[in-house]
């Protein structure tokens, strides 16, 4: 079902998504990743728009918790994990979102208008490749993004940023387990990225979170 590399997508069952809130939202990201939820949620409330796609949706956290601009927003959700698909839909039934099964990594045709602002949380570290390999992902997406529409995200890094000790050996044990694929994921690499793309960018450093967003 799933593609060579794609072990931090297939991670994902039912199981692993029914503790996913408790466990990397909640205990992962304040004591290790040392990057509070609440602070991805600060960003995600400052660049959604009621014209949204979600991707690499996971449980649907932050598209149930956040303060969209109207109460009948247009959502979109792209993933290829199934499982994460299905229990996002149904966790945000009451915005009736279109769903696309959907790998980011290859070109990525939709149905329907552009979109004002695209998410992509938590994604990054989990493609495989490096850095610029990854970077196609931008690449996919932004052509499905309106002129002044916002990409925005978060991903944690291995270089670039501070790791304690326990993030470090966590970070590793997720890496050969291939959870992680973001050995060579860098601060700098992940600026050029942005700048080469989009006329406007910024990142701000939470822990070893980096919180991205890019302007079209």
């Amino acid at each position: 079902m799933y593609p060579e590399g794609a072990s931090g997508h297939s991670v994902y069952t039912r199981f692993t998504l029914a503790v996913y809130d408790w466990y990397m939202l909640g205990v992962s990201n304040r004591f290790v990743w040392k990057c509070p939820t609440e602070r991805l949620v600060a960003h995600f409330d400052r660049h959604v728009t009621d014209n949204h796609l979600d991707v690499g949706v996971g449980t649907g956290y932050f598209l149930d918790v956040c303060r969209f601009p109207s109460d009948t927003p247009r959502i979109g959700l792209l993933d290829l994990n199934p499982c994460s698909l299905a229990r996002t839909s149904q966790r945000i039934a009451r915005y009736k979102p279109e769903v696309f099964w959907r790998n980011a990594l290859e070109p990525i045709e939709l149905n329907g208008d552009r979109y004002d602002s695209i998410s992509l949380n938590y994604v990054l570290h989990c493609l495989p490749g490096t850095m610029q390999e990854k970077a196609v992902v931008f690449d996919h997406l932004r052509k499905h993004l309106n002129p002044g529409g916002t990409l925005f995200g978060s991903t944690l890094l291995h270089t670039g940023v501070t790791r304690t000790p326990v993030a470090r050996r966590l970070m590793n044990l997720y890496n050969r387990k291939r959870i992680f694929s973001n050995r060579d994921d860098d601060l700098e690499q992940l600026k050029a990225i942005l700048e080469e793309r989009f006329p406007h960018s910024g990142i701000e450093i939470v822990g070893c979170a980096a919180l991205f967003w890019a302007r079209a």
